[in-house]
């Protein structure tokens, strides 16, 4: 790295206190501490490539992560993150204890807040907050592509479908939707066996028709335990062009996607899918 780019690096601030001990005292404290390191590494990655990224990190305050008291540069400004509550004593989903990845919390609250400013889409929200299984395939632009998964998703036991939508001061429109299957080997096969590949999803979004992987996503911003394929429509685009991200957390697969005339800009299109898997784990 130049000396020019690493002048341009924001420097970290101390993470909050753990304790006297040099190392923390209980899972929960490593958790927070994993989780201030991991933030710290992606908003450096961010900078680097000239776009800083603001965070909602749970139980961090704002001010503590690097790059936040910035001046905008693109990035979305989010409500701080908090996980909802789960019985006493449960695992995490990516704990070795839990050996189904089960999800303890409501998957309606694991889902991201709509970034500030933005105008959210009612219809997402379904019955009581749950999408049917046609509702979730109607995001498909194939019939017959529509008709072959929604059959899919039954064989898989699909339990229940989440989703959030919301239209940015920008103009970028996002989607995101939780799949909760019965675990996490069942979840990771439907994803990484019929849902992607290496030159795109297996089926194709309304809107968009050819994609390519998308290689910069930030490797700093992936969390160990989460599969993760990320994509960008390739050129040329349509009346918007597409990012879509598929990523299979614990008995959870989450789709995002997010539109925009013109393209997509990419730090917010990171930016959602890390502050979604890091809800989901």
């Amino acid at each position: 790295m130049t000396e020019q780019a690493q002048a341009q690096l924001p420097t970290p601030e101390p993470s909050p206190p753990v304790g006297d001990s040099p190392a923390p005292s209980s899972g929960k404290d490593r958790r927070v501490l994993r989780a201030a390191l991991r933030w710290t590494a992606a908003a450096a990655v961010f900078a680097v490539v000239g776009a800083g990224t603001a965070f909602g990190i749970t139980r961090i305050d704002r001010t503590d992560v690097p790059g936040l008291a910035t001046a905008s540069d693109g990035r979305w400004e989010y409500p701080e993150l908090v996980r909802p509550p789960v019985p006493a004593g449960s695992p995490g989903p990516l704990s070795d204890a839990n050996r189904t990845g089960t999800h303890y919390a409501d998957l309606r609250a694991l889902l991201l807040p709509a970034s500030k400013g933005a105008t959210e889409e009612q219809a997402l929200r379904g019955h009581g907050g749950w999408l049917t299984t046609q509702d979730f395939v109607t995001r498909y632009a194939v019939k017959d592509d529509r008709r072959e998964l929604g059959q899919k998703l039954t064989d898989y036991g699909l339990r229940h479908v989440a989703a959030r939508g919301w239209t940015s001061e920008d103009g970028t429109h996002t989607r995101i939707y939780l799949l909760q299957f019965d675990t996490a080997a069942v979840a990771d096969q439907l994803m990484t066996q019929e849902l992607t590949g290496l030159t795109g999803p297996t089926y194709a979004e309304r809107g968009a028709d050819a994609y390519v992987l998308d290689e910069k996503f930030p490797s700093a911003a992936q969390i160990d335990g989460v599969t993760l394929m990320p994509y960008t429509e390739t050129e040329p685009y349509g009346a918007e062009q597409v990012r879509l991200a598929y990523l299979a957390a614990g008995d959870t697969i989450a789709v995002i996607t997010q539109s925009r005339k013109g393209g997509v800009n990419a730090v917010p299109f990171w930016q959602t899918v890390t502050l979604q898997t890091e809800l989901l784990t």
